[in-house]
C-alpha cells in the first residue's frame, strides 16, 4: 500500500505544465472577441490582436498564418472571408448538398418515368374485364409513385434552398462565390 502511495505522489509531481495561447482582439463595435486559431482573426483586426499564452491548460500549437506558395514561388496569404473561412470550408459546406441535389434529381427521374409509365399502362387498360380489386391496386400503385415522386421534389426544393441560403451567407461574408461551385 505504501509502494502505491510513492507511485502516486511521484506521478502527481511529475505532471508537466502545459499553456494555450489565446488571441483577444476588440471589434469595430467594441466587442471584446477571442480563439484559440489565428486563422478565424478577420484580416482587419490582425494587427490589433493581443496574445496570451495560458499556463494552466495543455498548450496547443497556435496555427501561423495561412499562406500558400504560388507557382512563382512567391508566398502570398490564401483568401478568406470575413470570418477566416477559406475556400476550402466553403467547398466543404456546399459540396453535400450538391450532392443531395443530384442525388435527388435522379431518383426524381426514375420516379417520374415509372410514374409516367404507369399511367400509360393504365390509360390503355380495359376496364371491363378487371375486377375492382385489381383497378383499385392499380390506383393504389399509381398514387404511392406520385408520393414518392413528391418526395423527391421536395428533396430538390430543400437542397436548392440551402445551397441559395450558403449562396446568400458568401455574399455577406465577402466569401468567393467562385468557392461555391
Amino acid at each position: 500500500m505504501i509502494k502505491f502511495f510513492i507511485l502516486l505522489i511521484l506521478l502527481t509531481f511529475s505532471i508537466h505544465a502545459y499553456g494555450a495561447t489565446i488571441y483577444k482582439w476588440i471589434d469595430e463595435k467594441g466587442v471584446v472577441n477571442f480563439t484559440d486559431d489565428y486563422n478565424k482573426i478577420p484580416p482587419a483586426f490582425r494587427e490589433k490582436v493581443e496574445v496570451e499564452t495560458r499556463k494552466d491548460v495543455p498548450e496547443e500549437r497556435a496555427p501561423l498564418p495561412a499562406q500558400a506558395i504560388t507557382p512563382g514561388g512567391k508566398e502570398e496569404e490564401i483568401k478568406t472571408d470575413i470570418y477566416g473561412r477559406d475556400g476550402i470550408w466553403w467547398r466543404d459546406k456546399v459540396r453535400p448538398w450538391k450532392e443531395k441535389l443530384k442525388e435527388a434529381t435522379e431518383k426524381f427521374g426514375k420516379a417520374q418515368k415509372n410514374f409516367s409509365k404507369k399511367a400509360e399502362e393504365l390509360s390503355q387498360t380495359n376496364f371491363y374485364g378487371r375486377s375492382r380489386s385489381q383497378t383499385k391496386w392499380d390506383v393504389m400503385e399509381l398514387n404511392r409513385l406520385n408520393e414518392e415522386k413528391k418526395k423527391y421534389e421536395a428533396q430538390i426544393a430543400d437542397a436548392n434552398e440551402m445551397l441559395s441560403q450558403l449562396s446568400r451567407e458568401a455574399k455577406e461574408t465577402k466569401a468567393d462565390l467562385a468557392w461555391l461551385e
